[in-house]
């Protein structure tokens, strides 16, 4: 058994082992509810462009364009990206207005691994819409440790 005081010294060192740093599907889905207020999501209107091949996860470009008139009755609020296995599940959140012309998010973000990749874009009429990708990853980023 270890000395009290060579526990305390050994205790820090437990902090630094790697950990499956991952978000789980029920965290990427609670993520999504808090963004659309448990309001019902509609397949539709939003087109997500990412390449469903990705080599290295470290930086992988991503737009999310939605189909929107812009106007000051007919606009893009908000658009949300999410994924289920990164360490966060909510990746980003851009709030946009009828000024904004054209309703589009161009990003790069890190890939922890293979996954699906959601995004979702707040009406101004309430409705929330959405769109989905799988992308393959064959060198992961995001790993802690």
């Amino acid at each position: 058994m270890l000395a009290p005081r060579r526990l305390v010294l050994a205790a820090p060192a437990l902090l630094l082992l790697p950990r499956g740093a991952q978000a789980t599907l029920n965290e990427m889905q609670d993520a999504m509810r808090a963004f659309t207020g448990g309001a019902a999501v509609t397949r539709g209107r939003v087109a997500m462009d990412i390449s469903p091949l990705v080599e290295n996860g470290n930086t992988v470009p991503l737009s999310v364009i939605v189909d929107s008139p812009m106007t000051e009755a007919d606009h893009v609020r908000a658009i949300a990206v999410f994924n289920e296995r990164n360490p966060q599940p909510h990746v980003i959140t851009a709030r946009i207005g009828p000024r904004a012309g054209r309703a589009i998010l161009s990003t790069h973000m890190r890939l922890a691994t293979s996954q699906t990749l959601h995004a979702v874009a707040a009406m101004s009429d309430g409705s929330f819409w959405s769109d989905s990708a799988q992308v393959v990853v064959t060198l992961a980023a995001c790993i802690e440790g």
